[in-house]
């Protein structure tokens, strides 16, 4: 069983509010995920090579377990203003088409027969929505690579980040 699924992502999802229904909890429930892919494994993928070795990684720790495997693709947002101090940013998602891209070169891996996979988009902070995407699906791990280079030196790495505020395994793959 191998596909892949792109979700909306949570703002194109809000429904208008019925005067006459009864309050309900603030925050919005996401789509109910696929059953099969529960107590699976969430690995963050961007096509990079770090993020290959974590996919490989996570491949094998599914088919070891005999798990499934959500693969995880998240979309940069990007201030729409400069931050002055004043006020925050407001963050737009940028449409990032690579999503796509990623999802029919996966399609088209032999190394994915192995393991049933689902490849889900997200927009946002790379650490909140992976954490969010394993709390969803109740993972048993979270796996991701390692970040190279100046960006993870000013901004911290995605990696160190997830491994100090998630609620499950994270596992860093160099």
């Amino acid at each position: 069983m191998a596909g892949h699924e792109f979700s909306e992502h949570a703002d194109r999802k809000r429904q208008v509010a019925d005067p006459t229904a009864t309050p309900q909890a603030a925050e919005e429930p996401r789509h109910s995920c696929d059953p099969a892919f529960r107590h699976g494994v969430v690995v963050g993928f961007d096509g990079s090579t770090s993020s290959e070795r974590a996919l490989a990684y996570a491949i094998g720790m599914a088919h070891r377990s005999g798990s499934g495997l959500i693969i995880v693709h998240v979309a940069n947002r990007l201030p729409t203003t400069v931050w002055a101090g004043c006020e925050p940013p407001v963050f737009v998602d940028v449409p990032d088409h690579r999503t796509e891209v990623l999802g029919l070169e996966l399609a088209c891996a032999e190394y994915l027969s192995e393991v049933p996979w689902i490849l889900v988009e997200r927009g946002g902070d790379i650490c909140h929505e992976l954490e969010e995407v394993g709390r969803e699906y109740s993972a048993d791990a979270i796996v991701v690579g390692t970040t190279h280079g100046i960006v993870g030196r000013i901004f911290g790495s995605v990696a160190g980040r997830l491994a100090r505020r998630a609620q499950r395994p994270v596992v860093v793959i160099p």
